[in-house]
């Protein structure tokens, strides 16, 4: 038989099962708290991704100069010709926007994003390399951007955080209407990109030049497929540090300016020979 407990011992026990009782009004404060911090942490995500938005107005010409350093065209379609300058054709370039109210120059290393930026935070020697063609043939320029390590050396190192085609328009910093993989065949060190359109097809074609040890470099050729660029399986030439630079294919491919008058608008001539 159970021995009987005296009040003293009854008060005792309920004293000490309310001290192990859990502080539920507490912890709602707390669950409160944490889910107006995640809230917040949310909305400040929201906000450094949002952006500015292209405009939509129809294709207009692109052409480069006879230099084949600089390509003129409507980058965010608003209507107004922006000037793209890549004066060592090694996929550097920026764009400089040409609102005469408001002009605005954005480089391609400015374009990363806000996580593409964070994952490489802790990673040293990186660089990032872009370069703008029509690569689907909507009219619109596109972006083509990477993000890779530099070689250890003459060891390339495999790590390529960002290879992705932004589809036009681009807005004013660089981020597209909407986005594919470049679909590569190795991960190596991107030194240059360079876009040609040599068959006249429309259709951009992206030439990327990567590390291959040693000190050298090989060409991969990339082509519009499956909602993104495919890299050649095999590398189509092989060269040293900036030999790149005698290859004559490039944006003098998409035709040359030919202006009327400082204020027109250009026209675009095709020499008989680049045409195929």
């Amino acid at each position: 038989m159970a021995e009987p407990v005296s009040p003293q011992q009854d008060s005792a026990s309920s004293v000490f099962a309310a001290r192990l009782r859990p502080p539920y009004t507490r912890g709602r404060r707390r669950l409160v708290i944490g889910a107006g911090a995640a809230l917040t942490a949310v909305a400040a995500t929201l906000a450094l991704c949002s952006g500015p938005e292209p405009g939509d107005h129809a294709p207009t010409a692109v052409c480069s100069d006879t230099g084949n350093t600089s390509l003129t065209a409507d980058v965010d379609a608003d209507g107004r010709l922006d000037e793209i300058h890549d004066p060592d054709r090694s996929g550097e370039g920026s764009v400089l926007f040409g609102r005469a109210d408001d002009r605005v120059e954005v480089g391609v290393g400015e374009a990363l994003g806000v996580w593409q930026k964070v994952r490489g935070l802790l990673t040293s020697d990186l660089e990032t390399r872009g370069t703008f063609g029509d690569f689907d043939g909507d009219g619109y320029l596109d972006l083509a951007l990477f993000r890779s390590q530099e070689d250890s050396g003459d060891n390339p190192r495999a790590n390529l955080l960002v290879h992705e085609v932004r589809y036009g328009p681009l807005a004013r910093d660089l981020s597209g209407s909407r986005s594919g993989t470049i679909r590569v065949r190795v991960s190596f060190f991107v030194a240059a990109v360079r876009a040609t359109d040599e068959d006249q097809d429309g259709r951009a074609e992206l030439h990327v030049f990567q590390s291959a040890g040693d000190g050298g470099y090989t060409e991969y050729v990339g082509r519009q497929e499956d909602g993104g660029l495919t890299l050649s399986e095999a590398g189509t030439g092989y060269y040293g540090k900036g030999d790149w630079d005698e290859l004559q294919p490039g944006w003098s491919d998409f035709g040359t300016c030919v202006y009327t008058s400082p204020e027109s608008t250009p026209s675009v001539r095709r020499e008989p020979s680049d045409l195929h």
